[in-house]
């Protein structure tokens, strides 16, 4: 009795490094807006809890601490400032598209407040 043969066809193989090459660049352009939108939220986070009350005061803050964790998406006149029971709020939102080939890409919507609520944009 002969035994069948198991393995991988070139055929095969070319196929799966094809899919495996097209998910590390989808990642690779992905991860990165996504870092970006996690240092922003991190960085208005620690901004609320500094106890800053003035508008102007927080925007200045934000502008010389995104220059630091490297936010350049958000700007901070994008920032919304708001009061709630006497604790302030900063929250932001935005949309980052990322081209893939010719005319087609993604769309990335971020939205996030100090207090961790994930918002819609």
């Amino acid at each position: 009795m002969r035994k069948q043969q198991r393995g991988l066809s070139l055929s095969g193989l070319i196929v799966g490094a094809i899919l495996l090459v097209l998910v590390a660049v989808l990642a690779m352009k992905v991860a990165p807006p996504y870092l970006e939108f996690f240092a922003a939220k991190k960085l208005i986070t620690v901004i609320a809890n500094e106890g800053r009350t003035s508008v102007d005061d927080i925007r200045k803050s934000f502008d010389l601490k995104s220059g630091i964790d490297d936010v350049t998406t958000i700007k901070s006149s994008d920032l919304e400032i708001t009061k709630e029971g006497g604790e302030v709020v900063i929250g932001f939102a935005y949309r980052k598209e990322i081209p893939l080939v010719g005319n087609a890409g993604i769309y990335l919507d971020f939205a996030a407040d100090s207090k961790g609520r994930e918002r819609a944009p």
